[in-house]
């Protein structure tokens, strides 16, 4: 990893306000564009809470439920710098400890909880 990198994984749930209103496992994006805002905090909330308290592994729900298709690596974006990635999702990456997981975070994608990797 370069100077500078931090590498993550992350849990994308997109919704009705996504820029793009598809993903791998809702290739139509039917199921997106009946998805609220509250209805995908709602959900990445409960996920949350599942990895937080250790009912499950991080990567695992990020295989399962993610909209991004880094759900096949369990989530996981490799490295990247500054300026690579949208600036909330950037700033809170930054923000953690290797190991942590973030509060929700709101970007153009749609609502992601995020695990500093390294």
């Amino acid at each position: 990893m370069a100077s500078g990198q931090v590498r993550a994984s992350h849990i994308l749930i997109k919704h009705q306000g996504s820029r793009r209103k598809s993903s791998w496992k809702d290739p139509e994006g039917r199921v997106i564009s009946a998805t609220t805002r509250d209805a995908a905090v709602a959900q990445l909330q409960s996920l949350r809470d599942d990895v937080v308290s250790g009912t499950a592994k991080f990567d695992a729900v990020a295989s399962r439920y993610s909209d991004c298709s880094s759900a096949k690596r369990g989530g996981d974006l490799g490295p990247f710098g500054r300026g690579q990635m949208q600036k909330p999702f950037e700033d809170a990456t930054y923000a953690l400890k290797v190991g942590e997981v973030s509060e929700i975070v709101d970007t153009d994608s749609g609502f992601h909880i995020i695990m500093r990797t390294g």
